[in-house]
């Protein structure tokens, strides 16, 4: 069994590799048809996951996992151009709060390829039991999404990849492989592709498809002492585009890189707690994009 809180604050507008200003926002719209752009200001996430894994025997083994979501977003909304700081004023600020289940995943593990059990493989899919939805083209809720509770956009619908649920059922694929590379360090690399192979949105002028996603780790752990042992890893992630009418397909591409330090430390010997923080290290976003300046998690896991 597994808990674990993850705290990411995307307080930082950027586009491509560098900062954006509103002012770029506006003028220089990522979707030029337009005639201007949204100018977000900062998204709060905060989840709780909840896993599990069952060992059948030392080749096969099954994980379920489910997010709680918490996630605060703020918004001064679509400015026309061109920028005046007026746009930005307090009054132009809506807000909205999302709280409940996310999308749950099952995936299934195989290492039985070698005796020492060091190279896996994974695959399994990820269940829309998030609530999710958007604003169709006729301006009508779809499904159930969270709407802003406050400011100019009151009542209008969060954007839908901001719902806890993103509506689609996806397959997930990946493997891992871990090796001593001297008396005291072990070295690991690990990767996992998801795409969405059916989606609840699909009707023409309130449809979401989210983009695909490809996540590569690669690390090194420190295993002198028995009761505690620090890692450090290099987090590659890109994202692919969300595609359909209630996406903002413009501004939701992008590769990252993060540095990752991080420990975990045995309590007992059926009981682990961690933590790691990402910083991140490379970016590249197409449009524009709220990005952390790090992220960090904490978590206890207990084995039955």
């Amino acid at each position: 069994m597994n808990v674990d809180y993850t705290f990411i604050d995307q307080n930082q507008l950027r586009h491509n590799s560098g900062k954006a200003s509103p002012e770029q926002v506006v003028n220089q719209p990522s979707d030029p048809s337009l005639g201007g752009g949204e100018i977000e200001r900062g998204t709060i996430n905060r989840y709780i996951n909840v896993s599990a894994t069952y060992r059948f025997n030392a080749d096969w083994g099954l994980t379920f996992l489910l997010p709680y979501v918490i996630r605060d977003h703020s918004t001064y909304g679509t400015q026309l151009a061109p920028y005046t700081s007026s746009e930005t004023a307090p009054n132009q600020i809506s807000d909205a709060h999302v709280s409940g289940l996310g999308d749950g995943k099952i995936i299934a593990s195989y290492q039985g390829f070698l005796p020492t059990h060091n190279l896996g493989v994974q695959f399994g899919v990820k269940l829309p039991t998030g609530n999710y939805g958007g604003q169709d083209i006729d301006g009508n809720l779809v499904s159930h999404p969270v709407t802003f509770k406050s400011g100019p956009n009151l009542g209008q619908s969060l954007d839908t990849s901001l719902q806890a649920g993103t509506g689609s059922t996806d397959l997930i694929i990946g493997g891992y492989y871990f090796q001593p590379v001297s008396q005291n360090f072990d070295a690991f690399v690990n990767g996992q592709f998801q795409a969405a192979v059916k989606e609840n949105l699909d009707h023409p002028g309130a449809d979401f498809r989210p983009g695909n996603t490809t996540t590569i780790s690669v690390g090194l752990r420190y295993e002198a002492h028995a009761n505690w042992v620090p890692q450090l890893q290099i987090n590659w992630l890109h994202k692919m585009a969300d595609q359909g009418f209630l996406s903002d397909h413009p501004d939701t591409e992008g590769t990252v890189a993060y540095l990752s330090p991080g420990i975990s430390g045995s309590l007992s010997k059926n009981l682990q707690v961690y933590a790691f923080v990402q910083v991140p290290i490379y970016s590249h976003l197409q449009g524009y994009q709220l990005f952390p300046g790090w992220t960090g998690t904490v978590g206890i896991s207990m084995k039955l």
